[in-house]
């Protein structure tokens, strides 16, 4: 799995900022999530952990009927800012 790829400092970010949307649920905003503005569904968010070096992790992310976080697709989007989002945001 893509996670378990993820150097060190990588991987304790992710899980801290998946733990904080675990405890926080759609009460957590800005500066870690996001609403993606490209989707034309208004519930998909990004997840926006911190990152140091070269990457640039995203988690894309919708919550169900019981508030609980649908995680969509996750992925290091460093080198292809744009396209990324184009690519992995079809809907």
């Amino acid at each position: 799995s893509w996670l378990y790829d993820l150097d060190q400092n990588s991987y304790e970010q992710v899980i801290a900022a998946l733990e904080l949307l675990i405890d926080r649920g759609p009460q957590l905003g800005r500066p870690l999530v996001d609403t993606v503005k490209a989707s034309r569904h208004k519930n998909m968010k990004e997840l926006r952990q911190g990152s140091r070096g070269r990457s640039e992790l995203r988690i894309l992310f919708a919550f169900d009927l019981e508030r609980n976080a649908v995680l969509l697709v996750a992925e290091d989007k460093s080198r292809s800012w744009k396209k990324w989002y184009e690519v992995n945001i079809p809907v």
